[in-house]
């Protein structure tokens, strides 16, 4: 029984990045799980001291049932 998830998705702006946070927190309840912590970090390449790329990294923790719920306490 998987207790706990940890996913990293990147996004390409920061509206993105915020919208799948906020996409992941609506469908916490729907699909049974809690989404214990959410963020974003911003990422840069750089090539001969200029940026080439640019990506939101996302980190979504989500927590499935507790370790003793299937026990019906």
């Amino acid at each position: 029984m998987v207790l706990e998830t940890t996913t990293k998705i990147k996004a390409y702006s920061e509206d993105e990045a915020k919208g799948l946070i906020e996409k992941h927190r609506a469908a916490a309840k729907s699909e049974g799980y809690t989404l214990k912590k959410a963020g974003y970090e911003y990422k840069t390449k750089k090539a001969k001291g200029e940026v080439v790329g640019e990506a939101w990294v996302v980190s979504l923790t989500k927590t499935y049932n507790g370790l003793w719920e299937d026990l019906g306490e």
